[in-house]
């Protein structure tokens, strides 16, 4: 229970994290890499470090890093899209799909709001909690 309890705890403190970057209230996680004091995590070394299996974890895992390391409250296809170019990584044919696939799963769901008039996404909690596990102990 304990371990749980932990979990969940960390797990809100990242949620608070987000929501105060979304107000522009920076917490020390991103507050260096957007400074320019530290270098932060790039999407590439994020990738690397959580192997994604196949192009359903890695669209989740890209996901999971523009929420957590950039401060987005949802992303969309062009989202997507770039980081999949940042991280210097092959697009899979049907971005769309893959993020379907991670809907079923329960990793993802559709925002309330569109972003730049597109259907937005956001990491659910079950998803987050993957890939911080890196893809493994799915339930």
């Amino acid at each position: 229970m304990s371990n749980n309890f932990q979990k969940q705890l960390e797990n809100l403190e990242k949620r608070v994290s987000r929501l105060e970057e979304a107000v522009g209230k920076p917490t020390t996680k991103t507050s260096g890499a957007q400074s320019g004091d530290k270098k932060g995590l790039s999407l590439r070394e994020f990738l690397i470090s959580k192997k994604p299996a196949d192009d359903v974890q890695k669209t989740l895992a890209i996901g999971y890093y523009l929420e957590s390391y950039r401060g987005f409250t949802s992303f969309n296809i062009a989202d997507l899209q770039a980081g999949y170019e940042n991280a210097k990584e092959k697009k899979p044919p049907n971005i769309n799909d893959k993020v379907n696939l991670n809907i079923r799963k329960g990793h993802m769901a559709e925002a309330s709001a569109k972003k730049d008039s597109k259907k937005a996404w956001y990491v659910t909690n079950s998803g987050e909690q993957f890939v911080e596990n890196s893809f493994s102990n799915e339930e």
